[in-house]
C-alpha cells in the first residue's frame, strides 16, 4: 500500500471519523441516555396509572404509550444541533475541511451516523416502553399486542420519524453554524410555524405535511382525517429531510468556513 492509497479520504473512513466525533463528547450519552429514560418512565407512568373511561377515546396505544418521545423529540433534536454545530464553536471544523477538502462528504456522514444511532436508540426505547406500559393496561381500553395491525409497524414509525427530525435539526445547525441559532430554527420552523398556519383559512391541510404532523401520523395506528397516510407522511419528512440537508450543503459549499 503507498503511502497515498493510505491516506486517501473515502467515505467509509469520513463515517469513521464522524463516528468517532460522536461519541467523543460526552453529551451523546448523557442526551441518548436521557431520551430513553424519559420515555421509558413516562410511559410507566402512565400506563400505571390509566383505566378505561379516563382518557379522551381517540389517541390510539402507540401514542399513549409513547408520551414521554414527544418530549424526548427536543432532546434528539437539540443534539442533532450540536453534532453539525458544535465543531464551529469549538473551531475544529477547520481541521475537518482540511482533512477533507471536497466538504459534503462530512455533511452527509454526520447525518448518516447521527440518524443511524438516533433511530437504533429510539427503536430499542420505544419497544421497551411499549411493553412495560402494556404490563399495566391489561383489560383496559388500551390494552394492545405488538401483534396487533398497526402497532409494530407505528412503533418504528415513532423511531424513523424522530431520527429523521433529528437529521433536519443537524442540518439547521450545519447551515446557521451556530447551537443558539440552530435551535431556534428549530424551535421557530418546526414547533411554532405549524401552529401560525394551522391557524390560516385552509392551512390545515398543509400543516399535514409539516414535520410535527408527519410524526403524529407515523406514530397512528389507524387512520385519522387530518393525518397523512403512513407512507405519505414518510415520504413528506424525507423531503424535509433531503431540502434541509440540500441547503446546508449547499452553504457549506459556497461559504468560507
Amino acid at each position: 500500500m503507498t503511502a497515498a492509497t493510505a491516506c486517501r479520504v473515502t467515505p467509509v473512513r469520513v463515517l469513521r471519523s464522524e463516528w468517532a466525533k460522536l461519541w467523543s463528547v460526552r453529551s451523546t450519552g448523557l442526551a441518548l441516555g436521557a431520551t430513553a429514560l424519559l420515555t421509558v418512565a413516562i410511559g410507566a407512568v402512565v400506563g400505571a396509572n390509566h383505566s378505561s373511561g379516563n382518557g379522551d377515546g381517540t389517541t390510539g396505544p402507540v401514542q399513549f404509550t409513547l408520551l414521554g418521545i414527544q418530549f424526548s423529540q427536543l432532546i434528539v433534536a437539540v443534539l442533532g444541533v450540536m453534532v453539525a454545530a458544535g465543531e464551529y464553536s469549538t473551531g475544529t471544523i477547520r481541521a475537518t475541511l482540511t482533512a477533507v477538502p471536497r466538504r459534503l462528504p462530512v455533511l452527509w456522514a454526520k447525518a448518516a451516523v447521527f440518524g443511524a444511532v438516533a433511530f437504533a436508540t429510539l427503536l430499542a426505547t420505544a419497544f421497551a416502553t411499549f411493553a412495560i406500559s402494556q404490563s399495566f393496561l391489561s383489560g383496559t381500553d388500551q390494552e394492545a399486542a405488538l401483534t396487533d395491525p398497526g402497532i409494530a409497524r407505528a412503533l418504528v414509525g415513532a423511531a424513523a420519524g424522530i431520527a429523521l427530525i433529528g437529521v433536519i435539526s443537524l442540518a439547521l445547525g450545519a447551515a446557521l453554524r451556530g447551537v443558539p441559532a440552530g435551535i431556534g430554527a428549530y424551535i421557530g420552523g418546526l414547533l411554532l410555524v405549524p401552529e401560525v398556519v394551522g391557524a390560516l383559512p385552509f392551512g390545515e391541510d398543509a400543516v399535514a405535511y409539516f414535520p410535527s404532523r408527519t410524526l403524529e401520523a407515523l406514530m397512528a395506528t389507524g387512520s385519522a382525517a387530518d393525518l397523512l397516510a403512513p407512507g405519505t407522511a414518510l415520504v413528506a419528512l424525507c423531503a424535509w429531510v433531503a431540502v434541509a440537508l440540500g441547503a446546508a450543503g449547499l452553504l457549506l459549499r459556497r461559504r468560507d468556513v
